[in-house]
Order: C-alpha cells, then structure tokens, then sequence
C-alpha cells in the first residue's frame, strides 16, 4: 500500500474552481448535464468553506443568473401548450436568447426541462445563497405528474425512455425543496421502492435489478425525505448489513466489485440516514479516499486514475460525512452543507411558516 498522503485542501479549492470555468474536452458530450457539473463544483467548494472567500458575490449573482436563465416556463398565453416540460435545462444548448428570468418558448422538439438537472438547479441555488424567489413552483410540481409511471417510478423528461430509482429520488428531493409534494403519487412510489428490493436487501434501480449503492442511496434517502423509512423498507437490519458488507478499504457500489471513491458518498450517507455510520472503519475510508487524490487535485474513481468533478465532489461529501476536521456539514438527504439546507428553511418563502 502507497504511504497515506494529507488532505491536498488548496490544491482540491483550485480543481473546482478551474472546472467552474474551463474542462477538458473530455466533457464536451457532457454539455447538456452542465447544471450537474456546476452542482458539484460548487457544492464541493461549499463543504470545504471556499465559496465565500474564494467567489466574489458578483460572480456567484452570474451564476444565479445563469441557473435561471435554464428555467423553462409555462407559455403566458396558453399554459397548456409546454406545462409538460417545465422546470430546468441542462444547459443553453437549445441556442435561446440568455434571459435570466428565463424562457417560455423553445426551438427544439427535444429541449424539455430534465429532473436531474432540475435537481441540481435548485441545489446550486441555494448553495449560491438563492432564495428561489424566481423558481415557478406550481409549474415544476404541476410537471411531475407527467414524468410518474403507472409503476411508481419517474422518467427523466417527458417521454423520455429512462425510469428507474435515480429519477424517483430526484422528483422527490424537489418536492422536498419547494415544500408541495403534490405532484407524486407517494404511494406508487413507496411500491416501486418496496418491488426494487433484492434478496439481498440492498436495492436496484428497478423490480428484478442488481442491488447498488446508488440506487439503495437513492431509494432510502427518498423514504428519509417522505418519512416512511419505517414503512419503504423490508428489514432494516438486513439492508444495513448489506450496506456494511460493502466496505473493503473504501466501499464497493455492488458486491465483488473494488472499491471506489464515490461510494463513501451513497454508502457513507444511506448509513447516516439510518443512524449507523458509527459501524463503518473511518480510518480505513479515510486511507483509501486519501490514496485517490490526484497531486494536481481532485479525486478519481480509483487508486492511479485520472480525478473528475464528480468523483471529486463525493470524495469531499465521503469525508465531511466522517466529520474530518475543516469540512462543513453535510445533509445527507438532500446531498447539500447543512448551511445550504439553513439557507432553504430560512429565507425562501416556500418554507416560511
């Protein structure tokens, strides 16, 4: 085993911030997810304590606005006519004039608002210190109702071909957000969780699907946010112990697999909803996350790979769950620093009493 090397903090405040304004041309098929690359380059930044001292408030108003300018909302003449679509782009790949109050029409048959991009949309938002005061809440809500399938679970767009776990946490997570959980039919959705589990008690994307440590995240942290962790589950105690099992040195996402540096996120967080991340060997995920370090910064996947954002982020989120020592604190359901998830409960209306 390499030496354990020291938490490279500046170098990982540099990574994130060049990713915020330039990536390599490796993520150019990436494009339209731009809003999930920018949630993870700010969250990151959040949890290590950078984002005030290291972003002009000015920069971070752009970047507000540049989140807006993705909404996609109800047509004012006819709301009928997109009310399936609204809610939050990727990126402004549809070639729409900038506008960040932003857009009621669309150029492109498949420009539709996309769950996950919604997502991080909201996230990045409150992140930034956002009060959501421009988000169209009756629209999103309104267009989840159209993303649910007959078996519970969502699609990412309207029509789209995907369904599975990953699309059912992100429409509940922005239900939780805007405080109307009235676009889901909780009770299909609590079905399509139940039908997910394996004979291993971890849980797949779908019915019939392997267990992973993605898709069990995504389906215990929705039960968290529904408080119905009680109800969703078939025996917490054998979940747990499958989610246990999956530590090696850092944790595994499916049964015989290495290791890897993102899964002392979805695993780290399932058992910190759960109450029992006491029960996992901090200093061994502390090692491992340490040795997929890159000396220029960042986290890859892997021992010896190259690092990317998104590894990058959920290595910082592994450590801050451990409470590592000049970390914010992380919410592990909505996957924000407790900060953020104050910012939310705080000053923006959809939560004021």
């Amino acid at each position: 085993m390499p030496p354990i090397k020291e938490f490279v903090r500046s170098k990982h405040i540099s990574y994130l911030k060049r990713a915020l304004t330039l990536l390599p041309k490796q993520y150019a098929s990436n494009d339209t997810n731009r809003m999930t690359l920018a949630f993870f380059c700010l969250s990151g930044l959040d949890l290590l304590g950078a984002l005030e001292s290291e972003i002009p408030e000015e920069r971070k108003k752009t970047w507000i606005d540049w989140i807006y300018a993705q909404q996609i909302l109800p047509d004012e003449k006819n709301p009928e006519i997109n009310e399936k679509i609204c809610g939050f782009r990727g990126s402004p790949f549809s070639g729409l004039p900038f506008d960040p109050n932003g857009s009621r029409e669309s150029r492109l048959p498949f420009d539709a608002a996309n769950l996950a991009m919604t997502y991080t949309a909201l996230t990045s938002l409150l992140i930034l210190g956002d009060d959501l005061s421009r988000v169209n809440r009756s629209s999103i809500v309104n267009s989840l109702k159209y993303l649910q399938k007959d078996d519970g679970s969502f699609t990412q767009t309207y029509q789209g071909m995907e369904s599975d776990m990953r699309f059912l946490y992100c429409a509940v997570v922005i239900s939780y957000i805007l405080n109307d959980f009235s676009g889901i039919d909780i009770e299909k959705a609590i079905d399509y969780i139940k039908n997910s589990q394996s004979y291993d008690f971890g849980i797949g994307q779908g019915p019939g699907e392997e267990s992973h440590g993605g898709s069990t995240y995504c389906a215990i942290s929705s039960l968290y946010l529904l408080n119905k962790l009680d109800e969703g589950l078939l025996s917490k105690e054998k979940t747990l112990f499958w989610l246990i099992s999956r530590q090696e040195s850092g944790f595994q996402g499916r049964a015989n697999k290495p290791p890897d540096t993102c899964y002392s996120f979805w695993i780290g967080a399932s058992l910190k909803m759960l109450d029992k991340l006491e029960l996992i060997n901090h200093e061994q995920n502390h090692n491992f996350l340490m040795q997929t370090q890159s000396k220029f910064g960042g986290f890859a996947k892997s021992i010896e790979n190259y690092p990317d954002v998104m590894h990058t982020y959920l290595g910082i989120a592994g450590l801050s769950l451990m409470n590592e020592p000049g970390f914010l604190e992380l919410d592990p359901a909505v996957n924000i620093s407790k900060k953020a998830k104050e910012n939310l409960l705080n000053n923006c209306a959809f939560h004021q009493k």
